[in-house]
């Protein structure tokens, strides 16, 4: 797959997520929005619930005072000293217009006043189409004193009645008159608010109060003091005793608003927030893994193709040098003498040697793949080890005019672990050693005990490893890039069987580079402190 089709890719993937992520941020706002106005709905609901049960009071109180006066055995209202007639005159055909006063409170001027008009009896009315106008008496109620008794119990009744009902009208007056503070119980407004915003499903805390609005001026009732509304938060308003005649009227309103709203309805949404988020964050990890999976890949192909180059170089010499030997052998033309055939097949047995060694280093790594490695434990003195394959590796550095030189402080050095494997580790560790090294190699090899470890080092003084590439050298088929000169062999293979190998013992691995200073691998096997003193043994697990 290509760099651009990657990229391409990436690109419309990157375009699908974060066009998804912008759906699923709209669908929580408007699930939001959509619990908001159901809140809305369900305060409004409440308030006015609270005003209507506030008017019903003074509902309750009117109308038991109207059942009082319109009682069968009541006494009657008229006249009293609450009630006094003024301006009568006599209207033709129609009978006595009065205004009738209902006096409601202590002030001279605290009178409600409507105009009243009593029906004549039919000798009245013929008696004033005689006079031909109407006429103006001193007292319009001498016409009811002239009369005799059953008509003037009629008039005294009508009246009567038209006074009860203004007597109603007037104490209903008196009601909307009173300042708001009378008229409302600020802690029993709380418990009536409290309780109708349960009623309506809204259980959260809130905060009221009650403004009176006086020539324009806005005043505090109930509750101004602690009504602290931050900018951001949302209030809610209601007109209080919206049913006070208008000419009465001064505003009165009823505030709320509640300071943890923001948080109630995203707690209310988190039914569907939570999923959403989590499915959101799923996605963008399922998104990103794709992606380095993608890296991944097209880092793989690269590798493949680097190891498939370096592996025909490596296996195409000792081919071609076992393939010119046995043409050696079968040419006439040279002296078969068997020191010629012993030198001949001692090329052909090296170089097979090599072959078979590069195959099974490839094969080694196909049984780490699939987890079957399983390790031969035995004691094994890691000291004696060293010194072996030290004793093997000599004449080749020998041969470069180099240095092999060890350091053994680790004593005794006894560890449980798979000779076989370990000993591969060391020559691994030391072919790397040589072939890095661009002049004479020195190299040290050392053991020491520190804490709980027994610690192998391995230095050279080589052309050293750049700090980008030392985390990647013990990844497979992973060689430090040197262009197309393939002027060190291996398949990039050596450094990933060292680490699998030491982790498999149940070790690590730690290694210090320096450009043309060389390199430092360094090998912790741990070990029983305890066991270590005792009994000169170093305990290490089962891979």
């Amino acid at each position: 797959m290509s760099r651009k089709v990657i990229l391409t890719l990436i690109v419309l993937m990157a375009l699908v997520m974060t066009g998804l992520i912008l759906v699923q941020i709209n669908s929580i706002y408007q699930a939001l929005g959509i619990k908001e106005e159901q809140f809305d709905a369900a305060v409004k609901s409440a308030l006015n619930q609270v005003v209507h049960q506030q008017e019903m009071e003074e509902t309750k109180l009117l109308t038991e005072y109207e059942n009082k006066l319109f009682a069968p055995n009541s006494n009657d209202v008229f006249p009293g000293n609450s009630f006094q007639p003024s301006n009568p005159r006599i209207i033709t055909q129609q009978g006595i217009q009065l205004s009738l006063q209902y006096k409601h409170g202590p002030t001279r001027n605290s009178y409600y006043s409507e105009e009243l008009t009593i029906g004549y009896g039919k000798p009245h009315a013929e008696e004033q189409n005689k006079r031909g106008r109407p006429g103006d008496f001193p007292n319009a109620f001498d016409i009811i004193h002239e009369q005799d008794g059953y008509v003037r119990q009629q008039y005294e009744d009508q009246l009567n009645q038209k006074a009860k009902m203004l007597a109603v009208a007037g104490y209903a007056y008196t009601f909307s008159q009173m300042p708001i503070e009378a008229r409302i119980d600020a802690q029993k407004l709380g418990r009536l608010i409290k309780s109708e915003l349960k009623n309506s499903g809204v259980t959260l805390d809130f905060k009221y109060a009650v403004k009176t609005f006086l020539r324009g001026e806005e005043r505090d009732i109930i509750g101004g003091k602690n009504y602290n509304r931050g900018l951001q938060q949302k209030e809610y308003s209601i007109l209080l005793f919206p049913n006070d005649p208008d000419e009465t009227k001064r505003p009165n309103y009823l505030y709320l608003f509640f300071p943890k709203q923001d948080g109630y309805l995203l707690k209310q949404t988190g039914i569907l927030v939570i999923p959403t988020v989590v499915l959101t964050a799923m996605l963008i990890g399922i998104f990103i893994f794709t992606i380095l999976i993608i890296l991944r890949q097209k880092k793989l192909s690269i590798i493949k193709n680097d190891f498939i180059n370096n592996m025909t170089h490596e296996l195409k010499t000792p081919i071609s040098t076992i393939s010119l030997a046995s043409q050696m052998l079968r040419d006439n033309s040279v002296t078969n003498t068997p020191k010629t055939i012993e030198h001949i097949s001692g090329i052909i047995f090296q170089e097979s040697k090599r072959l078979t060694t590069q195959v099974e280093k490839v094969l080694q790594m196909a049984v780490f793949n699939e987890g079957k490695l399983k390790l031969k434990i035995k004691e094994v003195n890691l000291n004696t080890l060293i010194k072996s394959v030290v004793l093997n590796f000599e004449l080749r550095v020998k041969a470069k005019e180099g240095e092999l030189t060890t350091d053994l402080k680790a004593e005794p050095a006894i560890i449980k672990g798979d000779e076989v494997h370990i000993t591969n580790v060391l020559f691994n560790l030391l072919d790397n050693a040589v072939k890095y090294s661009k002049e004479a190699p020195r190299i040290i090899i050392s053991t020491q005990v520190e804490d709980d470890f027994l610690i192998l080092s391995v230095k050279d003084h080589g052309i050293g490893i750049q700090k980008e590439y030392v985390g990647q050298i013990f990844e497979r088929f992973y060689r430090v890039p040197t262009g197309n000169v393939h002027d060190v062999k291996g398949f990039g293979l050596g450094l990933s069987y060292v680490k699998k190998i030491i982790e498999a013992h149940k070790g690590k691995i730690k290694v210090e580079s320096d450009i043309d200073k060389g390199t430092k691998f360094m090998i912790y096997f741990p070990i029983n402190v305890q066991e270590h003193g005792k009994k000169s043994k170093i305990a290490i697990g089962r891979g």
